[in-house]
């Protein structure tokens, strides 16, 4: 079983389309301002192995007991898609997430297995 310390901190994908823009973006402005993590770009289209428009918010381990559950209070309908950063891309994205709201399918095959 891996242990904890391979995790160098957090990726929370603030899914949106283009109604919830405005919204998404208000959400990520002030989870970056309450709690000092870094904001990703806002894509309006599916980037990586993101089925729908997004933005990443990269969480440092020591935010992580604040900003998970803050985002579940405030998401106001809008899914998250969180995983680990261990380095192992698939596996982070496959078997270590947690979703808030929609399950969606991602692309994996961007991924290739070791």
């Amino acid at each position: 079983m891996p242990s904890t310390d391979l995790i160098n901190g957090y990726h929370a994908h603030v899914y949106f389309d283009a109604q919830t823009t405005v919204l998404a973006r208000k959400i990520c402005e002030d989870l970056r301002d309450r709690f000092g993590v870094t904001m990703g770009r806002i894509h309006e289209k599916p980037v990586g192995p993101h089925p729908k428009w997004s933005c990443q918010m990269t969480v440092p381990n020591d935010k992580f007991d604040q900003v998970i559950p803050w985002l579940s209070l405030n998401r106001q309908g809008l899914t998250i898609f969180t995983h680990p950063d261990t380095g192992q891309h698939l596996e982070d994205h496959r078997d270590r997430a947690i979703w808030m709201g929609e399950l969606l399918e991602l692309d994996l095959s961007i991924f290739s297995e070791d």
